[in-house]
């Protein structure tokens, strides 16, 4: 084996040269890092801020709480992919035992982290005595988990109880709790691996489970112990996040699992197991934080973000096969205390050269004078529907018009996303900021952190919950809800049979044009409401959902959609009904919605302007700027657009 090492004579590869080539093979994640540091110093003035890097520290926290857990899995050769939803679930269980149930907060707690535990115990049990593959185990938990927190929440957020939010605080004003329990948790995860049988034990059974069993390990309990040590880590990152939104989101870490498996990988972890370490996960973290970070400083597109950091996922994990076919060392187990000090001093000389490089770059930003344009930041809930994306494309046609620079940020729907959005605004060097928010409560905190800072918050399509903003540039989602009912039932003579297509549950654009909707019903009592179905604003749900409802209610006389996008998927699953037999009407007033009005097959739709939002929106931001008075309230009318009159309109 001694073959596959580098030489280390004295001499060999040119003395320091040949060292530093060692210590950047031997630490590929670290070697990332420190290189986007560098690259993100230099490209941005902002990125080397206290502020920002607390940030990043922040941003970082909830993911890598996620990937110590998982690390745990990963080192013994299994995956769960639960952890974004266990962590929701967790979240939601405390908010409503302590709110809706009145338990104590501290049984509550408790009782959160229980959850985490026993959905751990569940996917242990799966693997070890169901003989279910890992990913088909945690897979299963994850659809379960995440329906029972809609289940529990009733697809609503529910308010996270004062004393549990000030884990999304700082302390002595400056040290941001998330960041402190990221780092106990890393050190819990550091012990827990290389101090005690259990973590000896998840080698072991990475490196070759059945020699595991051979030599006297209790896999199959040893399984049950590494799963729900994974349960508990992410039932305390969905407290963490949950603190840092002041409400349990049912829908929060979508997708989470997939960022805590990147981390942990980058890290220098194997997939096949037997290898692993929390210095390495808590790195990896730290890369996706640096990544998306430093990307919304430098205002690139939120569709190429994804590219990048897919791209730096693959090119990190090959720079890990890389030092390994070049013949790198890794610590061996049981490494002497030498070689714990050479991995010190490597960090150390990291640091140092970091520090000095950066130092460097930073020398690039003194001196230079800002940009004499203003410039605002737009953070949508989401660019994946139409509708968002026309308020996206007014803002940007009226920003160009004024002279201001415009960056547009898309938080695809995840609240926690668009809460380090907001910080990243906040850190950067913008005049004003401008939020459509995914949830009003959800975007309270990061706008209290702009209104700290100075820079004016301008809402858009909704409002933002125990914030100050300067200006709420809105139409009236209930009002909309309560006209669609109304031209619905007078389409239909004020009698028959309709269903609901809902939106995203725990989104307030649903909870509000539903409630509206509800509302303008009950003047039409022979209306009747024979199912209701959320389809997530997705046109393809859309079609799922109602081709569903319709073997069960075949004879429907009309659908009403909460967006433009799910009553063209209804209108694709009903066909030749579309416009004849059954009546749609839809909201956005969307371009492919008003095509389906003059064509017929789309009664109406609520029609809310959204380019003119992004226009009021942008021209209100800089008015705050430069001091002028602004209206706390500028409504923009909705229009209910019918054949009659959608010629000549413009959405």
């Amino acid at each position: 084996m001694a073959t596959d090492t580098l030489k280390s004579t004295p001499g060999a590869r040119g003395g320091a040269t040949g060292g530093l080539r060692r210590l950047l093979l031997d630490n590929g994640a670290l070697t990332a890092l420190i290189v986007l540091v560098i690259a993100m110093s230099a490209l941005s003035g902002d990125f080397l801020t206290a502020d920002n890097l607390l940030n990043v520290g922040v941003q970082a926290a909830v993911t890598a709480i996620l990937a110590f857990g998982v690390t745990f899995v990963i080192v013994s050769a299994g995956i769960d992919l639960s952890v974004g939803s266990v962590a929701a679930l967790s979240a939601t269980v405390l908010a409503w035992s302590a709110t809706e149930a009145r338990i104590p907060v501290v049984l509550a707690v408790v009782l959160a982290v229980a959850t985490g535990i026993v959905c751990g115990l569940v996917n242990g049990f799966l693997v070890s005595y169901g003989k279910l593959p890992p990913f088909i185990a945690t897979l299963a938990m994850l659809s379960v988990a995440r329906g029972l927190s809609l289940v529990i929440s009733q697809g609503s957020p529910i308010a996270f109880p004062d004393s549990v939010s000030h884990l999304g605080d700082t302390l002595g004003g400056w040290l941001p709790v998330p960041v402190l329990v990221m780092v106990v948790m890393g050190l819990l995860t550091a012990f827990v691996l290389g101090r005690t049988y259990i973590g000896r034990s998840m080698y072991a059974i990475g490196g070759n489970e059945e020699a595991a069993r051979l030599s006297g390990l209790r896999v199959k309990k040893q399984k049950l112990a590494i799963y729900a040590f994974s349960g508990l880590f992410a039932a305390a990152a969905g407290i963490v996040l949950a603190s840092r939104l002041a409400s349990a989101q049912p829908q929060a870490a979508q997708g989470y699992e997939l960022d805590a498996i990147a981390a942990v990988v980058i890290g220098g972890a194997s997939l096949a197991g037997g290898t692993g370490k929390a210095s390495g996960t808590l790195i990896g973290a730290l890369i996706l934080a640096v990544l998306r970070n430093g990307l919304n400083l430098l205002s690139v597109s939120a569709f190429w973000q994804q590219v990048v950091i897919g791209v730096v996922i693959a090119l990190a994990v090959l720079f890990d096969t890389v030092r390994r076919k070049a013949g790198a060392t890794a610590p061996a187990a049981g490494a002497s205390g030498g070689g714990k000090g050479r991995q010190a001093l490597t960090y150390v000389i990291a640091a140092v050269v970091a520090v000095a490089v950066v130092g460097a770059t930073s020398l690039l930003h003194n001196g230079s004078s800002a940009a004499d344009r203003p410039k605002i930041g737009l953070s949508l809930s989401t660019l994946n529907n139409p509708f968002f994306v026309q308020i996206r494309d007014g803002a940007e046609e009226e920003a160009k018009k004024l002279g201001v620079d415009l960056t547009v940020t898309d938080a695809q729907n995840d609240a926690s996303q668009q809460a380090n959005q907001l910080q990243n605004f906040t850190s950067g060097s913008l005049s004003a900021v401008v939020v459509n928010p995914v949830d009003s409560d959800a975007a309270g905190p990061s706008v209290r952190g702009a209104n700290q800072a100075g820079i004016p918050v301008i809402a858009v399509d909704r409002g933002v919950n125990k914030a100050d903003t300067s200006a709420l540039v809105a139409s009236d989602n209930v009002e909309g809800g309560a006209l669609g009912a109304k031209a619905l039932a007078e389409k239909l003579g004020g009698k028959g049979t309709i269903v609901i297509l809902q939106g995203q549950a725990g989104t307030s654009a649903s909870r509000e044009r539903g409630a509206g909707f509800a509302e303008g019903l009950k003047d039409y009592p022979g209306i009747k409401v024979v199912a209701k179905q959320p389809a997530d604003f997705d046109r393809t749900k859309g079609l799922d959902v109602m081709t569903n409802l319709l073997q069960a209610h075949p004879d429907i006389d009309g659908v009403f959609a909460e967006n433009d996008e799910m009553a063209l998927g209804a209108i694709k699953a009903l066909g030749s009904k579309a416009g004849k037999s059954v009546q749609v009407v839809g909201f956005d007033g969307t371009p492919d919605g008003l095509k389906a009005v003059r064509a017929g097959t789309l009664y109406a739709s609520v029609a809310q302007q959204p380019s003119e939002l992004g226009r009021i929106a942008v021209r209100n931001a800089l008015r705050a700027v430069e001091g002028e008075k602004v209206e706390k309230m500028v409504k923009v009318p909705v229009k209910v657009v019918t054949k009659e009159n959608v010629a000549g309109f413009e959405g």
